[in-house]
């Protein structure tokens, strides 16, 4: 029999990746040309041109053995320096290949950095709507999730809940901007304002509260807003990065950890992390893409083409009457349901072979989530179906 710890993921297993699984189903059936799916954020648009290239070079001119080979915990050491001089030149720091992890995605190195940080009972604080997984990585290290409540005008994290969750437990607060399920990008403002709270708390309790920033849709970011780099505002920021929406390499897993220097305790958790990267089961990050990535610090994905179906599927939905908030960032659409149960109205969509999430598996109720990162076609041929739903719901 599996542990009682499993028994509990499997009947909790993820929504997402159930209705996905269902939109296989459904395509045997009706065609994958009538079904409709918005439940995963899996890029549709291609990796630049620079990835295959790189690939190539690397597989014609190195040697094989090295390739192929392990090394060190934390990555090949000219990989993170080139890394390392990439985020400088970018974000005014001043960070060295001893500041950076390669990890298997961000996913991995969100449980390195909670193996390394958390003991039993320690607290996560995180705001909703959130990546529902972060759930799963916290109790990994049997640590606590604490939730924020959502702030539903404009999604901003609610700071003033936030003031009054942190206690002498909180170990870590982890955000995620631009956010997934909302697409909105956490502004300055709101940067600063948190940034104080964390340093004020830190000298309330005598405790080191690291602020953890969950970066895979950095580079998705539309109109010219920018996206605030943490560690230019708050010392104890460990960041989190993945290249699989930056570079459409969802499935190559590859990413990294920034632990700054200024961190609290930085060498001990830079160690631990190497160990945690080992002992976890990952070693090392997948060896051919750390040396792909590096060749490719300055490629972009076609941006133009996400937002394209952003505006067509926000104005194609605001004119029927749907309510959300316009996406700043990322590929998602996080929608008020016209019904107050946001489950019922999924399964309404599902019979018009319309596949969303439900707000619920991100903590935030009376929402849908609707990933638009699909064919522009896919999104014009499911606007009628949309039209017709909430028209039969109201």
């Amino acid at each position: 029999m599996i542990s009682i710890k499993m028994q509990e993921q499997v009947q909790s297993s993820s929504v997402i990746r159930a209705m996905f699984e269902e939109g296989k189903r459904l395509a045997e059936i009706h065609g994958v040309e009538n079904v409709f799916d918005f439940s995963i954020g899996n890029p549709n648009v291609e990796p630049p041109e620079e990835i295959n290239e790189a690939i190539l070079e690397i597989l014609k001119t190195e040697n094989l053995m090295s390739i192929h080979g392990y090394m060190n915990n934390s990555g090949y050491e000219e990989v993170r320096a080139a890394i390392a001089e990439s985020i400088n030149d970018k974000f005014g720091t001043a960070f060295t290949q001893n500041n950076i992890l390669m990890t298997v995605g961000a996913a991995g190195g969100l449980n390195v950095i909670f193996k390394t940080l958390l003991n039993p009972k320690d607290e996560v604080i995180t705001f909703a709507p959130f990546f529902g997984e972060y759930k799963n990585y916290v109790k990994n290290y049997e640590g606590e999730l604490v939730v924020i409540s959502p702030n539903t005008i404009d999604f901003q994290p609610n700071l003033e809940e936030f003031k009054e969750k942190i206690t002498p437990k909180t170990k870590a607060v982890i955000i995620n901007s631009p956010n997934n399920p909302t697409g909105v990008i956490y502004s300055e403002e709101t940067i600063i304002k948190l940034s104080e709270i964390l340093r004020e708390k830190q000298k309330e309790f005598g405790t080191d509260i690291y602020l953890v920033s969950d970066e895979p849709y950095r580079e998705l970011a539309y109109d010219n807003v920018e996206v605030p780099y943490l560690s230019n505002y708050y010392a104890n920021t460990i960041i989190g990065y993945s290249f699989s929406k930056s570079l459409s390499l969802p499935g190559e897993r590859i990413g990294y950890l920034v632990i700054p220097d200024q961190a609290a305790d930085y060498k001990n958790i830079i160690s631990a992390a190497n160990i945690a990267n080992r002992i976890l089961g990952f070693v090392n990050a997948p060896s051919l893409f750390q040396r792909v990535v590096a060749k490719c610090l300055n490629a972009k994905v076609d941006i133009d083409t996400y937002n394209r179906n952003r505006e067509l599927l926000y104005n194609g939905l605001s004119s029927y009457g749907y309510q959300c908030i316009k996406p700043e960032g990322a590929f998602y659409l996080f929608v008020k349901t016209p019904i107050e149960n946001d489950v019922e109205f999924c399964n309404l969509a599902k019979k018009k072979n319309i596949l969303i999430v439900t707000g619920t598996a991100f903590g935030c109720p009376g929402y849908v989530r609707i990933a638009y990162c699909v064919a522009y076609k896919t999104i014009e041929k499911a606007l009628p179906g949309f039209k017709a739903l909430i028209e039969e719901v109201k």
